[in-house]
């Protein structure tokens, strides 16, 4: 017999719709984000985006007409790069006022052009799709990236050329600053690697020995730097780490005397 006090039928539960998981294997596509694809249309803005969105710039290079994005980052690497030189070069003054910037400028620049055959190499053999110019323009972001970090430390630097006579004090303060910059320099360099589908890093590690090593070498085939010296380029051949040697032991008192 039919139960005649029984209600309606209840309508079976749906469960509400799970949302997506995201792949946590590896990194999010670039351009996923509206923002990213998002034009780089002058200098100011490729500035904001390379400290704020650095993924944005890394899209853009993978896009037709990234030459005037890669061209815009060179010029910007020069011209902080010249400015933090000016501000090394109030160390000792005089000569050293414009060949300070243009040592700094022209030792960076020939070090990203040396570096960047091997890098091309050595992304390929890590199994990574990206081209020439995305290898050309992450090595730029990379330039303008150090170059902008140094023009921040550029008043710390200052500040102690102008309350210091010893060579050996600012040429370690300025490394320290160099080596921290390069350190943010290269971590943008390998998130952009990370996204070109590399199956290996130990290349790319590589290469950054070899970087590091020839930017390192170049401070002193272009010395002096800091201090002063009665020809532009050094006579004398050198590795840095005789160099550095050679300016530990010289007297504080003539330190601006010295080669750097």
């Amino acid at each position: 017999m039919n139960n005649q006090n029984s209600g309606p039928p209840i309508p079976p539960q749906i469960p509400p719709p799970i949302p997506p998981v995201m792949p946590s294997g590896g990194p999010r596509s670039l351009g996923d984000d509206p923002a990213e694809r998002a034009a780089i249309p002058n200098v100011i803005v490729a500035i904001e985006a390379i400290l704020r969105q650095p993924r944005r710039v890394m899209f853009q290079l993978r896009q037709p007409g990234a030459g005037r994005l890669i061209t815009a980052m060179v010029l910007v690497s020069v011209v902080c790069s010249l400015i933090y030189g000016v501000v090394a070069g109030t160390f000792s003054g005089g000569v050293q006022l414009w060949a300070a910037p243009v040592k700094i400028a022209a030792g960076l620049m020939i070090s990203a052009l040396i570096c960047l055959p091997s890098l091309y190499i050595f992304t390929c053999l890590g199994g990574s799709q990206a081209r020439l110019v995305e290898v050309s323009g992450l090595l730029a972001g990379l330039l303008m990236l150090m170059t902008i970090l140094l023009i921040g430390f550029a008043p710390v630097a200052w500040i102690f050329s102008q309350s210091t006579e010893s060579l050996a004090w600012m040429g370690t303060l300025h490394l320290i600053f160099w080596f921290i910059a390069t350190c943010f320099g290269l971590r943008f360099l390998e998130a952009g690697f990370s996204h070109s589908n590399a199956r290996s890093l130990a290349g790319f590690r590589t290469w950054v020995v070899i970087f590091l090593l020839v930017a390192l070498q170049m401070t002193t085939a272009l010395r002096p730097i800091l201090g002063t010296s009665k020809t532009f380029l050094p006579a004398e051949k050198k590795f840095f780490l005789a160099h550095w040697g050679d300016c530990l032991k010289a007297p504080d008192e003539a330190s601006k005397s010295e080669s750097r």
